[in-house]
């Protein structure tokens, strides 16, 4: 067992190539994630990370170098494993949507707080998760403070269909729902104008020149709509800021992500909207701004 374990480590040591955007992804936790999925247990390189490896058969450790060449290959260890871990939470993952990333945990974090400060004057918090993705936000928001409701919503049909997948994988079926939008697209209703507490999204905010010269690894296996936010990015963070306020309730929040660079030019277009009494903003560990929360109050 330690023979294979450190030849797999030597080969990933000379030829594995692992993004920057993945902190948690290392050599020996890639290692126990694929070592965990060939023994036929579907685990995250977060959640394998802490387990304790189990003895595989022969046909398993073949199984293993497989996979372990397949992960050289460039395919995403989430897609191999089908997990990915977001907020302690492990979610089904695989091409339908994008991968959740460590560093959207800021907006997760900083979203929860705003849920529990909420929670404080309010028995059933309304949530939406436009952009859902893999419908991670919005579910981790459902999973970790009760007595919230969730609409969620993606433009893809794909997205959409992971996202019910992780609702029923949580057993979260009585508490969020999907739908697939534009946006708010489908929810221009009295149902939800003035009536949802919180407004998570996390934006495709890459323009798309740089979508085109992406690593491969992630324009192979990633959705590119997932990444493309037009011209300068900020196609639909315009559209977020512009639609929001008539859903929010009166003390409610929007918060959503940004990519590098862009916080205090989207702070001014909040600014200039004249929609939002109130503007924080939330930092990542270098102090740049990856997270803007705005509120049509200042209280």
């Amino acid at each position: 067992m330690e023979e294979l374990y450190q030849k797999i480590r030597q080969d990933f040591e000379r030829n594995l190539s692992i993004l920057e955007d993945k902190p948690e992804e290392t050599v020996d936790s890639t290692i126990k994630a694929l070592w965990n999925k060939a023994f036929g247990i579907s685990l995250s390189a977060t959640k394998a990370a802490q387990l304790p490896l189990p003895q595989l058969s022969e046909q398993q450790k073949i199984t293993l170098l497989q996979l372990a060449e397949k992960r050289i290959s460039g395919t995403p260890l989430a897609h191999l494993t089908g997990r990915q871990n977001f907020m302690g939470i492990e979610f089904r993952c695989d091409k339908r949507a994008l991968i959740p990333r460590k560093e959207t945990e800021i907006l997760g974090q900083s979203a929860l707080e705003l849920c529990k400060k909420i929670a404080e004057k309010k028995t059933i918090l309304n949530l939406m998760d436009v952009c859902c993705g893999s419908g991670n936000l919005g579910l981790a928001l459902a999973f970790l403070q009760p007595d919230t409701i969730v609409y969620s919503s993606d433009l893809s049909p794909d997205a959409v269909a992971l996202t019910k997948d992780n609702i029923s994988f949580l057993n979260l079926n009585k508490r969020v729902e999907v739908v697939q939008s534009d946006l708010f697209s489908q929810f221009e209703s009295d149902e939800f104008w003035g009536e949802i507490d919180l407004i998570v999204c996390n934006p495709p905010y890459i323009s798309s020149s740089k979508v085109l010269k992406m690593n491969s690894e992630i324009a192979v296996n990633e959705p590119s709509m997932a990444f493309d936010g037009g011209m300068i990015g900020l196609k639909v963070i315009q559209k977020l800021i512009q639609d929001s306020p008539r859903f929010l309730s009166g003390n409610g929040w929007l918060i959503f992500e940004v990519g590098l660079g862009q916080g205090p030019f989207v702070i001014q277009l909040c600014e200039k909207s004249n929609q939002y009494q109130q503007i924080k903003s939330f930092t990542d560990n270098d102090g740049h701004i990856r997270v803007i929360a705005a509120s049509k109050t200042s209280t």
